[in-house]
């Protein structure tokens, strides 16, 4: 649960500020320290350590007033990006959250765009990093349970901050879940008791029932566990739209509960961490989580694929050759390529429901970390309309991207002498496009977007969050929707 948020239109005082425990204390840029409660402490510490008034816009400062409240101040550039707003936010508020806090007090000055903007970006970020992921640590640390905000005061109490916060919370607090806890069984389950907390309806498509369907793609993935309780599923969330704009956009995500790599067994370096290949799926409901807080007017529909890629004996093999649900025969190149295997059904499937696009995610290629690092993700569009759209959203959410081609001449490297296609290819080179190669031929003409996660996590946090598990693409998904409906 969130904590309780109160809001106040007057700054803060300084009777206030020494009595808040922690504070965090944002600032337009100026040449001078403005007169503000904390200023004379503030410029004591500066100049005893030597640091300029610019610095603020680069490295919050730390101070301790007389009262025993530890203040963070920061400047906010008026033209810096979403990113780098939250960026400079989390660092002041990592420096107050250390100490773990049970209420903590933010306060903004300068004129009232420079307000609403501070704020928004001081709420979201505390709200996003107030609850704990979950832990089996014998000992909890304290929990963030009430924030004071000083200097504005919003129209909707801050409803936006706190879907985003809530979707990215549920979307971290899937993916971080050991094997043993969130098997694709246990994942259907936690699903259905989603969908009654936010009004959705949820359709399952079993092992036995894909297989009986003819979708060989996923079930050669699927078939290597014996618990058989791998599963497609649906999920609705219908926005209060009326049936002549009830044309739903579709969200795919791949949801790998575990990745041993099959038969083409990982090294143990790169199996640690194998529980976090369901994020795509997690960023899916996320993004619905966060709608539906929003009642955003748009019918979405959430595909997730859950399975677990296993070795042993009914394991899919090189060299087999399977059929997907929409026809396509595919040589097995790589069993630990299985992303694309599941994501390929899946998609199929959410094509045939005819939606207005699909955007799908997925922890896809090492290619793309290769290229990007940890601090992006890439994305590819079927138009370059759909690509602008994609930009916008990150630009818009804080959530970086890279658009990437996929030209058809790299179409070559997927042909195959036994089948329609290859799976992948051995050689590995430009993997994250080739993937996406292999993914079109199953969308049919539906507009499509493609995000392959190589920032689902990054070390000691990024953009709004502190956490490695970052929630990467559900910000950028309430943003990719809210420019559709725009």
């Amino acid at each position: 649960m969130l904590p309780k948020l109160t809001e106040n239109k007057q700054e803060i005082t300084a009777k206030s500020l020494e009595t808040a425990g922690h504070a965090l204390l944002l600032l337009p840029v100026s040449k001078t320290l403005p007169e503000l409660p904390g200023s004379a402490e503030l410029k004591a510490a500066m100049k005893r350590r030597d640091i300029k008034i610019d610095a603020l816009t680069k490295s919050p400062v730390a101070v301790q007033l007389p009262g025993g409240t530890l203040a963070v101040v920061a400047m906010l550039k008026a033209d810096a990006s979403t990113f780098e707003t939250h960026e400079l936010v989390r660092k002041g508020l990592a420096l107050l959250m250390a100490e773990h806090p049970r209420s903590l007090t933010l306060a903004v000055w300068g004129d009232a765009a420079f307000k609403a903007r501070a704020a928004e970006a001081a709420v979201y970020t505390t709200l996003v990093n107030a609850v704990p992921l979950p832990s089996r640590k014998s000992k909890a640390d304290a929990v963030l349970k009430a924030v004071a905000l000083y200097g504005h005061k919003s129209a909707d109490g801050f409803a936006r901050a706190k879907a985003l916060a809530e979707g990215n919370l549920l979307t971290r607090s899937l993916t971080v879940q050991g094997p043993d806890e969130l098997t694709p069984g246990v994942y259907r389950k936690r699903i259905k008791a989603l969908a009654k907390q936010y009004g959705w309806t949820v359709e399952e498509y079993g092992f036995d029932k894909l297989k009986k369907m003819g979708a060989g793609a996923f079930c050669a993935v699927a078939q290597g566990s014996p618990a058989k309780d791998a599963a497609i599923v649906r999920i609705s969330y219908k926005g209060n739209v009326s049936k002549a704009k009830a044309q739903p956009v579709a969200f795919v995500g791949k949801g790998i509960c575990f990745d041993t790599g099959g038969h083409n067994l990982k090294p143990a370096k790169y199996m640690q961490g194998m529980h976090e290949d369901m994020n795509g799926s997690a960023v899916v409901l996320g993004i619905l989580a966060a709608a539906s807080l929003m009642k955003l007017p748009v019918a979405l529909e959430g595909w997730v694929a859950l399975a677990e890629n296993h070795i042993s004996p009914e394991a899919y093999r090189q060299n087999e050759v399977v059929k997907a649900l929409n026809g396509t025969t595919i040589e097995i190149v790589h069993t630990d390529a299985e992303g694309r295997m599941v994501l390929a059904d899946t998609l199929t499937l959410a094509a045939r429901a005819k939606p207005a696009l699909i955007a799908d995610f997925a922890t896809l290629t090492g290619a793309m970390h290769y290229a990007l690092g940890s601090r992006m993700s890439g994305v590819f569009a079927s138009a370059s309309a759909l690509a602008h759209q994609a930009s916008r959203a990150g630009t818009a959410s804080g959530e970086r991207i890279v658009v990437f081609p996929y030209p058809e001449d790299y179409d070559s490297q997927l042909d195959s002498t036994v089948a329609d296609v290859k799976q992948c290819s051995m050689e590995g080179e430009a993997d994250h496009i080739l993937a996406t190669r292999f993914l079109s031929r199953f969308v049919g003409d539906t507009p499509w977007l493609h995000m392959d996660l190589s920032g689902h996590s990054c070390k000691g946090g990024l953009g709004a969050v502190m956490s490695d598990a970052n929630g990467f693409g559900v910000a950028w998904g309430v943003a990719l929707l809210e420019g559709l409906r725009g």
